[in-house]
């Protein structure tokens, strides 16, 4: 009976390992990539030091360079500094945040832009610090429009009012014109490049194309996965 129950103990450990296998500074806290991410997070605070620096936007010049597993883990690792942190998933066209955390995604983004839905009652709980995350929620024919509404301008405004760091995935930044609208919304663009994939010209077009959104980039961030 013994060897029984510590053998679904252990299906249990295997189960949560595999609902949360992208997470690697969640199941790997003291691995060389997550003291990576504590890097990463240790400059971002020294950004926000005496600033009223909330919203991050973390953007990448094309799609397939590892930007919402990037984004995951950097809040999974700032969360389990006792910040409290929002993870925002506003790639309405192509999202993933919640399959990554396996959560529900019947309520998010689009069901408080379009239907008024209360920002508590859609915000997910995780149990990982005080990290919580917003889903998409249902897409929308033109994501691009409720991105660039003025809701949601006020939903990244009251969301930094409420949390010490907002991070927030998005549409690649040369595909879709709703990441340049979301740039100009947040305190600071963290530019995400794929070692070996990203070409030289599209970084520096997805750098142009954020200065004329009036955003700032406050720093890159090199996947080498």
């Amino acid at each position: 009976m013994k060897s029984l129950i510590l053998r679904k103990k252990g299906q249990v450990m295997m189960a949560k390992k595999r609902k949360k296998r992208n997470l690697v500074t969640y199941l790997y806290p003291d691995s060389y990539i997550a003291d990576q991410f504590r890097t990463i997070r240790t400059n971002i605070r020294f950004i926000t030091t005496g600033s009223n620096k909330r919203t991050f936007l973390v953007a990448s010049p094309d799609a397939g360079e590892g930007k919402s597993i990037t984004i995951a883990n950097l809040a999974v690792s700032m969360a389990q500094q006792k910040e409290k942190i929002l993870l925002i998933d506003a790639n309405l066209r192509s999202p993933v945040l919640h399959t990554i955390f396996k959560l529900p995604n019947d309520k998010g983004i689009t069901s408080i832009l379009k239907h008024k839905v209360p920002i508590n009652e859609a915000i997910c709980h995780t149990e990982i610090g005080k990290l919580d995350v917003l889903t998409s929620g249902s897409v929308f024919f033109n994501p691009g429009e409720i991105i660039g509404s003025d809701l949601m301008k006020e939903l990244l405004q009251n969301a930094a009012n409420e949390y010490d760091i907002v991070l927030i995935d998005s549409p690649s930044v040369l595909e879709y014109t709703e990441t340049r609208v979301l740039a100009n919304y947040c305190d600071g663009v963290l530019l995400l490049l794929k070692h070996a994939k990203t070409e030289l010209e599209k970084a520096s077009e997805a750098i142009r194309v954020l200065d004329l959104a009036h955003s700032q980039i406050v720093g890159a961030i090199i996947n080498d996965k």
